[in-house]
């Protein structure tokens, strides 16, 4: 069962990023027009980094590969985006988002904390280096 949850939790954390990467790509131009609006230094060099940041965290926690790294940036990313797109205490809309931002930050630091689990590319590989190292595989 735990393997099960945390192959189904990495892929419903990664969902939302995979998501808005994918919209991301095809409007980079306008997420930098958005950025600049709230008031982000460099939009235009913002916008691409958040492509890659969303794109390559969301592939990471997907596939369990590099997933703690994956998980901290994602942390990462939620808890900037809270504070500086979601905090406005008077519009409850926003207000919302913002929690939720930081109900998925908890979730990518428990991830960040227990990692990928059995069914990850992280595990397949640390599983293959001890393999090969009882076999005395040299490189």
């Amino acid at each position: 069962m735990s393997n099960l949850a945390t192959l189904i939790g990495r892929i419903l954390l990664s969902a939302i990023f995979l998501w808005s990467g994918y919209g991301t790509a095809s409007g980079v131009s306008e997420l930098a027009k958005y950025l600049g609006t709230l008031g982000i230094p460099l939009p235009a060099v913002a916008a691409p980094l958040v492509l890659i940041w969303e794109s390559a965290g969301g592939v990471g926690l997907l596939l369990g590969l590099y997933t703690r790294w994956s998980a901290l940036a994602l942390a990462g990313f939620c808890l900037v985006t809270a504070v500086m797109v979601h905090f406005h205490p008077e519009k409850m809309s926003d207000m919302i988002e913002f929690m939720k931002n930081l109900a998925m930050t908890g979730g990518f630091l428990f991830v960040a904390a227990h990692g990928g689990g059995d069914w990850s590319l992280d595990h397949v590989l640390k599983t293959k280096g001890r393999h090969q190292a009882r076999k005395g595989v040299r490189s």
